[in-house]
C-alpha cells in the first residue's frame, strides 16, 4: 500500500492490471512527502496491449512498472525535478511546452541511464 497513491491510479488505464514495482513505489512515496504537495497521477504502469505501448516498436518504461507521468509545470515541476534527482532518480523525461504538462520519472534498469529527455 502507499501513503499518497491509490491503486486504481497507479493501474493500467487500459485493462486495470497492477503491475506497478514495489520498490520504485517506495521512492516515489519519498519523493511524494519530500514535495509536500500532491502528485497527479496521469499514466503510471501499463499492460503491454496498452495503445501508448502497442503503437511502439519497443515496449516503454511504464510496462515495467518502475515509470510514472505526473501532471506538473512551473515551480512545482522544478520541485518534483530537484527532489528527484536528490532521490537519485536515473529517468527524466520533461514535456513543458503547449498543453499536457508533466514530468516522467522511471528507474527500469531496461534503459539507459542516467539521461533526461524532452517530449
Amino acid at each position: 500500500m502507499s501513503k499518497y497513491f491509490t491503486k486504481e491510479e497507479l493501474a493500467c488505464q487500459h485493462c486495470g492490471a497492477h503491475g506497478f514495482d514495489e520498490q520504485f513505489l517506495k521512492v516515489l512515496n519519498s519523493i511524494r512527502e519530500e514535495c509536500n504537495f500532491p502528485f497527479i497521477v496521469t499514466s503510471a504502469y501499463r499492460c503491454p496491449e496498452h495503445p501508448l505501448e502497442a503503437s511502439k516498436k519497443r515496449l516503454g518504461e511504464h510496462t515495467t512498472g518502475m515509470a510514472i507521468d505526473i501532471a506538473v509545470s512551473g515551480e512545482k515541476a522544478h520541485k518534483v525535478l530537484s527532489v528527484a534527482l536528490r532521490h537519485g532518480m536515473p529517468r527524466i523525461g520533461v514535456q513543458q511546452a503547449r498543453f499536457g504538462r508533466f514530468i516522467h520519472l522511471g528507474c527500469s534498469p531496461d534503459f539507459p541511464s542516467p539521461t533526461v529527455w524532452s517530449y
